[in-house]
């Protein structure tokens, strides 16, 4: 409507104005696209504009329409001065499902099938609603979350991110620790069409800020005010932010100054704002029309996960969505998780076998709790979890308390503990011969006579042996079963789990499952079925990924049976390094193949004998990298050694060295309460001694590796011993656990080189 005049114009409608003078004229034409035409001694001008944003200042020789000003002077001639505006429309990226209802509003076409990792939580709120999705009893405040709760909290997070500025595409860094809060900024940043670079607090500060700059984020969510504060001195003066978020604790414990006027937000506050502004949205047709809707494509990058980097800086992993949704839709292969099943979660969130995971089990509506390594063994005990994933580590640090607490128990308890184990081993092997899970790399299967004698023979002594196993079972293993915790079953990832710590849970009825898997590849690529648990294999290929083995020399295919590189194909693998094209193009082939760089076989095909079911798993056998030359020319995998050698009480971390010398070396971190323990048994030294000299712990770890590694096809010789213990701090370990073994090397290169004269 044409509300005001220009004087001394006057507007009575919309069809028409009166003329300024005889000399000057203004005429506007009341159609959709109305045409302002100034007619003067000169050819007419024309501007179109919408009829119905024509708005007239009451200010004297002024006319304002949206978007377009026009100034009249006073005087014998007219001049007309335009400024344009275009006020264009915000664009934001949803999560089809999640956000189904904006996107169906805005006229977009939207599919009730999952396109992007955020549509989950839609159907599990839908499916199991008030059923628990979240305990997190260790954060101020303790939080207790529904899956209904949990959806809301996700959509209120990533509406507030949208408030304070966070775009689609862009890239933002979550620096955080295991938390209910961490899954929400997690799903809440992918929520929005943006990209998060995940990583935990124990990281090195220079690490972290490579990953940063490198990513290209702009913006920063970190755990709380204490980690911000040791990163603040590295990041504020060499990275750009647009925002800070703290997902726990407040800001005021941010020590000051150290923001340098960037804005700081707590997670209540970008909750708060998301919902405020969802409130808004609902109730405003005019507010949603200021926006585009626009839906995320399963392609779009979720996120970027740098590889933990054992060896160079980390690499950036690009995954999509749809590398995502692939673990998500098969994962159940590998266990039949269901609704009120209780999941225990201690490794890093970011973890790539973890996060998979968890997204997978809030798809089967199971309760999860939040643990960390100071409170996990009570927490086994007081939650009974029916599931837990972690890695090697952890097994073998509940394996090592189990055998101390053996060692340390009467003489006559520990001896009749020694033998139901003893006969419960023999038990299991023999379970494994008849119903054919045995692991073999002989592609030749044996006769039919053969294989029956085996089998009525396996099955034979295995029935003479029950009856001890079973009363092992009710007196022994459901004790220490209950004190493990566990109840299911234990997923073990991230590395290989040591044989006789396998055969140890096995024989005291704890499953647990072997999975093996790269950053690279989202990060499942294979796992043991509970139906197909077969020791020493990280089980078959999940579904729609291809396996090959490949001569590292030549590239040709080999046969089942033979040790080679393994190489992978399928939706789970990523889609390429972030700025890294030539390191992409050395990983991934054209064909689409990805070098894991790991080197494994698969189980050759049998139809009948004891390997009868273990056709086509896949067995890793460590990094090709990792492999060892000697001078000789011979060359050692040294993950085998030291998987022997672990099994030593007395040692607590090895690296074995020798690359380019005549024969193996060691480098070797002792479990000193241990020793000292066995060197006092063995009368080394006095039952008050407190302490032992490094000759002594030098000659008894001589001892120990002999002992141990006896089978393996290669000895150790001269072995340096240390007294730090390898840790995340000190740069030494992976995040992820796993040893550097080049930085390893590289600090103790003098003492090698001395080791070696």
């Amino acid at each position: 409507m044409l509300a005001a005049s220009v004087n001394p114009i006057k507007a009575s409608s919309l069809s028409s104005l009166t003329s300024v003078s005889s000399e000057k004229r203004m005429a506007i034409t009341p159609s959709p696209s109305a045409m302002v035409c100034l007619d003067e001694s000169r050819p007419s001008h024309r501007f179109p504009f919408p009829m119905n944003k024509l708005l007239c200042s009451k200010t004297l020789g002024t006319m304002q329409l949206s978007g377009v000003k026009f100034r009249v002077s006073r005087g014998s001639k007219l001049r007309v001065f335009c400024e344009s505006k275009t006020q264009e429309l915000q664009i934001r990226r949803c999560s089809p499902l999640l956000e189904r209802s904006s996107l169906s509003s805005n006229g977009a076409l939207v599919s009730d099938e999952w396109k992007a990792v955020p549509d989950i939580w839609r159907s599990s709120a839908e499916t199991y609603g008030d059923r628990v999705a979240l305990v997190d009893p260790y954060h101020d405040p303790p939080s207790t979350l529904t899956y209904k709760q949990l959806e809301q909290e996700i959509l209120d997070f990533a509406e507030g991110l949208r408030v304070i500025g966070v775009k689609p595409e862009e890239k933002y860094v979550l620096f955080a620790d295991n938390s209910c809060r961490w899954l929400v900024a997690d799903q809440g940043i992918m929520a929005t069409g943006a990209i998060d670079i995940v990583r935990g607090s124990r990281s090195a500060v220079e690490e972290l800020l490579h990953i940063y700059n490198h990513s290209e984020s702009v913006g920063l969510v970190v755990d709380n005010p204490e980690f911000f504060n040791r990163l603040a001195g590295k990041f504020c003066s060499n990275a750009t932010m647009k925002f800070i978020v703290l997902l726990w604790g407040e800001k005021s414990r941010l020590a000051s100054n150290e923001t340098l006027g960037v804005p700081v937000f707590s997670y209540k506050e970008i909750v708060n704002l998301g919902r405020e502004n969802r409130a808004a949205l609902s109730d405003s047709l005019d507010a949603r029309k200021g926006y585009k809707y626009e839906a995320i494509s399963s392609d779009d990058i979720a996120t970027l996960v740098y590889t933990s980097g054992t060896t160079g800086n980390p690499k950036g992993v690009m995954l999509s969505h749809k590398n995502l949704l692939h673990q998500i839709e098969n994962l159940g292969v590998l266990g039949p998780a269901k609704p009120g099943d209780r999941f225990l979660s201690m490794l890093p969130t970011w973890h790539m076998y973890e996060r998979s995971c968890e997204y997978f089990l809030f798809t089967r509506g199971i309760e999860q709790v939040y643990t960390t390594v100071r409170t996990l063994k009570d927490d086994l005990r007081n939650y009974k979890p029916d599931y837990m994933i972690s890695v090697p580590l952890v097994y073998e640090t509940l394996y090592s308390g189990i055998q101390k607490q053996i060692s340390t128990s009467p003489t006559a308890i520990k001896l009749m503990v020694l033998s139901f184990i003893r006969i419960s081993l023999a038990y299991t092997e023999l379970k494994r011969i008849y119903k054919g899970l045995c692991l073999t790399r002989n592609p030749k299967e044996p006769s039919y006579v053969v294989a029956m004698l085996d089998y009525l023979w396996a099955r034979v002594i295995a029935a003479v042996l029950w009856p001890l196993h079973a009363l092992a079972t009710k007196f022994v293993y459901e004790k220490i079963r209950s004190a493990i915790g566990i109840q299911k079953t234990a997923k073990s990832g991230g590395g290989s789990l040591p044989t006789h710590i396998e055969k140890f849970y096995e024989a005291i009825g704890l499953e647990v499952e072997n999975g093996y898997g790269l950053t690279e590849t989202a990060p499942c690529i294979a796992g043991r079925r509970p139906s197909y648990n077969v020791l020493g294999s990280v089980g078959h290929p999940i579904p729609l990924t291809e396996f090959k083995i490949i001569d590292p020399e030549t590239d040709e295919i080999l046969p089942p049976g033979s040790k080679g590189v393994i190489k992978v194909r399928g939706p789970p693998v990523m889609k390429g390094y972030y700025k890294n094209p030539v390191a992409t193009r050395q990983t991934i082939d054209e064909d689409g193949w990805l070098n894991t760089g790991d080197l494994g076989w698969i189980a050759p095909h049998h139809s009948v004998g004891r390997s009868r079911r273990c056709g086509g798993v896949v067995v890793f056998e460590g990094r090709a990298k990792d492999t060892i030359v000697l001078s000789s020319g011979e060359n050692v995998e040294p993950l085998e050694i030291e998987e022997a050698a672990m099994r030593s009480a007395l040692i607590q971390q090895i690296v074995v060295i020798g690359q380019d010398q005549r024969r193996l070396g060691a480098i070797v971190v002792p479990n000193k309460d241990e020793a000292l323990l066995a060197a006092k048994n063995a009368s080394i030294v006095d039952s008050d001694a407190v302490d032992l000299s490094k000759d002594k712990i030098t000659s008894m770890l001589y001892d120990e590796l002999r002992n141990w590694t006896s089978e393996c096809s290669f000895q150790i010789g001269p072995i340096l011993v240390v007294d730090e213990p390898f840790t995340i701090e000190s740069g030494l370990l992976t995040p992820t656990m796993k040893i550097r073994r080049d930085r390893v090397l590289a600090q103790y290169k003098e003492e090698i080189a001395d080791l070696y004269k």
